[in-house]
């Protein structure tokens, strides 16, 4: 009997680059689970195109009992986890000129607990199954945390924030399970459509190969990364070389 095929948790999965990691891994023969908060029409839509080897999960990642409940039905349906891609992530658009629209008491929790706060606790939930694996834990970070703000100041700090926790908790989890992270120019998907097209244009301008980074480049960061039994601790930019 051939053993079980290895089982990733995409959060935030059913659009965007979550989808194109999803559609990656299941390609090349895992199980997919892929978690959504509300849009569950189109988890489901995800799943039925990946065909019977993926199943759709609602939870908040903004809440702690949530992301424990995630973890343990993952495990109900799946029987195992060897990936957890954790790609949620969170902001609200503040003006860049404005100290007041940047210092909103709401937003900065929002952002420390999606942006920071879900990633311990998803690792937390997942490291027993994981260890059993030896499996991998891969984060969606962004360019906004290793310079300017990006989308507001909120975001940019916890996202700096959310790079030394991957540091941290290489080491906490180590020697069986890697933590790495992946850190996107702009991509061009719901999250950019945001942005003004003058916004995008000039990100464009910026980046040294004179093109946006594309949701599958980053999915195959993604993939590499689960594959590497040697890499850990580390963060991978993947931007078009904007931040050079």
């Amino acid at each position: 009997m051939s053993p079980p095929a290895s089982v990733i948790l995409v959060t935030a999965g059913s659009a965007g680059l979550g989808a194109a990691t999803a559609r990656l891994f299941a390609k090349h023969g895992f199980r997919v689970v892929v978690n959504y908060n509300t849009n569950a029409q189109r988890a489901e839509m995800l799943c039925a195109e990946l065909g019977g080897n993926a199943v759709a999960i609602q939870a908040n990642l903004a809440s702690r009992t949530d992301v424990q409940r995630l973890v343990g039905e993952t495990i109900e349906a799946a029987g195992r986890l060897d990936v957890v891609f954790s790609n949620g992530g969170w902001t609200r658009f503040a003006d860049p000129t404005s100290l007041d629209d940047n210092a909103v008491e709401s937003d900065w929790n929002c952002a420390f607990d999606v942006n920071v706060k879900s990633h311990l606790w998803l690792l937390q939930a997942a490291r027993p199954h994981l260890d059993a694996t030896r499996g991998a834990f891969i984060t969606t970070a962004s360019v906004a945390g290793i310079q300017g703000m990006g989308s507001s100041l909120a975001y940019s700090v916890t996202k700096a924030a959310q790079l030394h926790l991957v540091r941290g908790l290489a080491t906490l989890v180590a020697p069986t399970i890697r933590v790495n992270s992946v850190s996107p120019g702009l991509l061009q998907t719901e999250w950019a459509g945001r942005f003004s097209e003058e916004q995008k244009e000039a990100h464009r301008q910026k980046t040294k190969l004179k093109r946006f980074a594309t949701v599958e480049d980053v999915a195959a960061q993604v993939f590499s990364l689960a594959a590497s039994q040697s890499i850990t601790g580390t963060n991978i930019i993947i931007d078009a070389g904007y931040t050079l």
